[in-house]
């Protein structure tokens, strides 16, 4: 836990994929993160290749010797398809390619269980050209059905997150899904600090507020209104401390994950310096607390 402050912070191995996994873990332990947003793809855990039980059991045992938690994420670009960024979704018209996604997902949660991780992180995807959206809404309740039985079966969230763009892109588009789904206990949110900037017509801070009760895993960066790009701290328009204080209020327990994505050229510069800006927020936060 960061001195100071009850929350804990992890930086996103999206934006280190420059880097060996090994090497990346030692990283942020080096550096003094709490955790770890493990993406699962190609050069990270990758989930389609042999062997995938032994190798998550040595990462398991790697974060433990490291002394790093960890969230699942599945925002892997071309994990799937190597020709269609984020593809198949579990949108798809076709049923092979939703069920593609869906096997993606429910390997993430076996990763999870064995890993002890927080959550396991996922989108809906964009909606398809020609799908209309009640369509749309139908195919996701379906697609998600099963892997929301395997997380309860694992005892690990599935935290969906809003992403400008697709179909589920806002904090009410989820309190649709939960509602359509009959709000299982298994179903949280991710919460991307930077998109509440970005297009929520509350702040950031009242964002977490009113997400509270359904948050189980959060993303950071800055951003600019109404532009969709993630940036270091300090780049964009984001208030920090009161989001932190927002979500300390909260009782927020899980990993707070640094998400720059673009940005794994400088990954390890990047990481070096969110770090110390996140407690001097932190810290700011909890001076300002009554």
């Amino acid at each position: 836990m960061t001195p100071g402050s009850p929350l804990l912070f992890g930086y996103g191995t999206n934006g280190l994929a420059d880097l060996r996994l090994d090497d990346a873990l030692a990283l942020l332990a080096d550096l003094g993160y709490d955790g770890v947003g493990l993406t699962l793809d190609h050069m990270h855990l990758d989930p389609l290749a042999p062997g995938l039980a032994e190798r998550t059991r040595r990462v398991a045992r790697r974060l433990d010797a490291l002394g790093l938690q960890v969230t699942v994420e599945t925002g892997a670009r071309y994990v799937l398809d190597p020709r269609r960024k984020h593809g198949p979704s579990l949108l798809d018209p076709g049923p092979r390619d939703r069920d593609r996604r869906t096997g993606l997902l429910l390997r993430a949660v076996q990763v999870a269980a064995e890993l002890g991780a927080h959550a396991v992180h996922c989108f809906s995807g964009v909606l398809p050209a020609g799908t209309d959206e009640d369509t749309a809404w139908k195919r996701l309740a379906d697609a998600l059905g099963p892997v929301l039985d395997a997380a309860a079966s694992a005892g690990v969230p599935l935290a969906v997150e809003p992403e400008p763009g697709h179909l589920l892109a806002t904090l009410a588009d989820f309190h649709r899904l939960r509602r359509t789904l009959g709000d299982p206990g298994t179903l949280g949110l991710t919460l991307d600090i930077g998109h509440c900037l970005c297009l929520e017509p509350l702040s950031p801070a009242d964002c977490i507020r009113d997400a509270a009760p359904w948050l189980r895993h959060v993303q950071i960066e800055d951003m600019r209104r109404g532009v969709h790009e993630h940036l270091p701290f300090g780049e964009g328009e984001l208030d920090v401390p009161p989001v932190l204080a927002a979500l300390a209020a909260a009782g927020y327990r899980g990993l707070t994950v640094v998400e720059l994505p673009r940005h794994s050229h400088a990954g390890p510069h990047q990481a070096a310096v969110s770090l110390p800006f996140l407690r001097r927020a932190a810290d700011t936060a909890q001076g300002s607390t009554p």
